[in-house]
């Protein structure tokens, strides 16, 4: 595959991104594996059989906002997304494309998918993506530990910047800084189980405009440092409690006994989730205090 410099990735490694990627909770399958591929079709391949479908979810609610965020600073330049454990920027592809979830994996596992070289996928991607470009398009910005996905949306002309760094371990690099100094949405649609409030401070600490913050995390997991780090930047995070969102099938019996037993631990009621087979995420949404009277939360989620 290209490498960073030649598709105009401006990448900064902190520490080896070709390195395990996440220290993934005993109980939980890791799939390692299909993060740090030169193209996104393993990813596709693996996940689709799980039914994995955060971002399908993450769709609506960015979009909306996206919306919400924007009017409240005045700008004719695009809004700005950073984008948290991007991989291979189908958080992006969804937010600024004619797309859905269902349409990504039947277009990188179809039979034409599979015949070609990367380079030639990247080559497809673009005009694929082209065509279904939205008028109302956000700059998004990806971070993520693997160089190999970044270089492949930076590629495929679904990031604007992207850079493969780990902020749990480093410093991010000025470039990033740079780059995320007016970001507006932060988005985490896979990662948050392996991110502590380090990211954040780190982060947080250059971005100029007050940002918003939309993360799905599991139930297995404590949100707890993360909010109160984005509160120390003025940040109130509300927590949906209307309905959570399934994120994949469990692997195996042993992934789904961890996670009933988590999610018991932490106080909540895996049944009718867990307890059916699926991992389940819970949307928390961190704004400034009068952004969150603005545009009540209930009026950003889904209907069902």
């Amino acid at each position: 595959m290209s490498s960073a410099r030649n598709t105009g990735m401006e990448a900064s490694a902190a520490g080896d991104a070709r390195t395990s990627r996440t220290h993934v909770p005993s109980g939980m399958t890791s799939f390692d594996h299909i993060y740090d591929q030169p193209d996104p079709r393993a990813y596709f391949r693996a996940l689709g059989p799980l039914d994995y479908q955060v971002p399908h979810h993450g769709q609506n609610i960015f979009r909306r906002a996206l919306t919400a965020c924007g009017q409240t600073v005045r700008t004719a330049e695009p809004v700005t997304v950073l984008d948290i454990c991007c991989s291979y920027g189908i958080n992006a592809a969804l937010i600024n494309h004619e797309v859905t979830l269902d349409d990504l994996y039947s277009h990188y596992t179809s039979p034409q998918a599979t015949e070609l070289t990367t380079a030639e996928l990247i080559k497809w991607d673009r005009s694929y993506y082209a065509a279904r470009r939205r008028h109302d398009v956000a700059r998004v910005i990806g971070l993520d530990m693997s160089a190999n996905a970044i270089s492949y949306a930076r590629a495929a002309g679904l990031l604007d910047e992207g850079f493969a760094e780990n902020l749990e371990t480093a410093p991010p690099s000025p470039a990033l800084l740079r780059a995320a100094r007016h970001t507006r949405l932060i988005t985490i649609t896979g990662g948050a189980t392996f991110l502590s409030d380090r990211t954040f401070q780190r982060l947080l600490a250059g971005v100029h405009i007050p940002a918003w913050v939309a993360a799905f995390v599991l139930r297995t997991t404590s949100y707890a440092s993360i909010a109160a780090c984005l509160a120390s930047h003025g940040l109130v995070t509300e927590k949906a409690t209307t309905h959570t969102f399934p994120q994949r099938r469990f692997t195996d019996a042993d992934e789904q006994r961890y996670a009933i037993q988590a999610v018991t631990a932490g106080g909540e009621d895996p049944y009718g989730k867990e307890a059916d087979g699926y991992f389940h995420t819970t949307l928390h949404l961190s704004r400034p205090p009068e952004d969150v009277r603005a545009f009540p939360l209930t009026d950003l989620m889904p209907s069902l």
